[in-house]
């Protein structure tokens, strides 16, 4: 006979939680055994009433050492049998939340297991009562003429401790389960230690390669598609100084394709620098941010005071912090006259402070520009504060580790 689904279902819950609760009984309560061992052993010590007391608490205790990386064992593969959870190895740090978890919840656990199965037993051996009594002497049912009322209090007795079965196994299963992980894996706080280092390596490594590719697309493109265009731009202005007796026409059209190649060549070297200039890598942040000051469209006032360079990736940030805040200041101060653009290494920290004498009213919180230089800042597990008051002036305060 097929049954339907809803009832398999029910039937394979409670078969696994069954299963579950059964096969906890030994592990939690072993080691309450030897425990109860332990401390009978200390009872006949105090009393002196056993010579060999000493060397079998030795025994028992070794024993209760060696049973604990056991018992988290033989739980592990419990819970991934039979509930699919998978508890990662704790190791011996998390030896003390493992010995807790066997001789404190590991008892209250085994008992409530114990009673539970006790109660499963005794509901199927009150449910069939009636073939109980049948297979005890007619005579004993002779003697008894009320037996067949009690057997029917039992038996309903039974069914109810049968029907409640199901939710106590199955609240059992969810109490354990939310015990056992997290006393019995690896404790949380050195987990989430381990993976806070491990994003931030991670990080840390998108970062460094992310630089590296740009920093080879800035070496393709400074000695592939620019140095074509350089030759191209050559061969134009030769071809215009030479060719004398070309129609007005074809002079028109040299003409301007030597312009445009010469404008190709002014966006890609300012692509490439975009990307990450050759001068940062040649000469350091100072000559860098030299270039980028004197490019500025208005005066810039800058001070460098580092005693050792930082990483690449470190440099590359800062170079670019400092560009991206230049050109803000350009299109956005309202009425600045003047930056100021502050390099410091204290420790092991870059201070950037870039500052302008504009009406200030800037907020970091609006705009793609400013977002994008404190994820730039974060990238590197930095900090970026912003003060901008209406009036003036506006402060940018950017702080970059740098590991000695």
């Amino acid at each position: 006979m097929k049954i339907p689904p809803l009832p398999r279902r029910a039937l394979g819950r409670l078969t696994r939680d069954l299963s579950f609760v059964a096969t906890g009984v030994p592990p939690h309560l072993l080691l309450g055994f030897l425990l109860f061992m332990v401390y009978g052993l200390l009872w006949e010590i105090v009393e002196g009433r056993d010579s060999t007391a000493p060397l079998l608490l030795g025994l028992a205790l070794t024993l209760v050492v060696m049973s604990v990386p056991a018992l988290t064992a033989a739980q592990r593969r419990r819970f991934r049998r039979f509930l699919g959870i998978d508890i990662p190895r704790p190791g011996w740090r998390g030896s003390g939340r493992q010995f807790a978890f066997h001789s404190l919840a590991g008892l209250l656990l085994g008992g409530l297991e114990a009673l539970l199965l006790a109660a499963l037993s005794a509901g199927l051996a009150a449910t069939t009562v009636y073939g109980w009594i049948w297979a005890v002497p007619w005579r004993w049912r002779i003697d008894h003429p009320g037996y067949t009322t009690q057997a029917f209090y039992v038996t309903v007795a039974g069914v109810a401790v049968l029907a409640a079965v199901p939710a106590l196994a199955a609240s059992l299963v969810r109490l354990e389960a939310r015990l056992g992980p997290g006393l019995l894996g690896p404790d949380p706080d050195e987990e989430l230690a381990l993976r806070v280092a491990d994003l931030t390596e991670s990080r840390a490594g998108a970062v460094d390669a992310a630089h590296a590719e740009r920093r080879r697309i800035e070496r393709d493109l400074h000695d592939g598609a620019q140095q074509r265009l350089v030759s191209l731009a050559l061969n134009l202005g030769l071809a215009k100084a030479t060719l004398k007796d070309l129609p007005p026409e074809a002079r028109e059209v040299i003409d301007t394709a030597h312009r445009e190649a010469k404008e190709a060549i002014e966006e890609l070297d300012s692509l490439v620098r975009g990307l990450h200039p050759a001068v940062l890598d040649e000469l350091g942040l100072d000559a860098a941010l030299s270039g980028l000051a004197a490019r500025a469209p208005l005066p810039v006032r800058l001070r460098v005071d580092i005693q050792r360079r930082p990483s690449p990736a470190v440099e590359a940030v800062a170079y670019f912090v400092v560009s991206e805040a230049l050109t803000n200041i350009a299109k956005h101060a309202r009425e600045a006259t003047r930056g100021d653009v502050t390099v410091t290494r204290l420790g092991g920290i870059l201070r950037l402070v870039i500052a302008d004498d504009g009406t200030g009213g800037a907020d970091p919180s609006r705009g793609s520009g400013l977002k994008g230089l404190a994820q730039r800042v974060r990238s590197v597990d930095g900090t970026f504060r912003m003060t901008s008051p209406v009036g003036g002036p506006t402060t940018m305060n950017v702080e970059l580790p740098c590991p000695t």
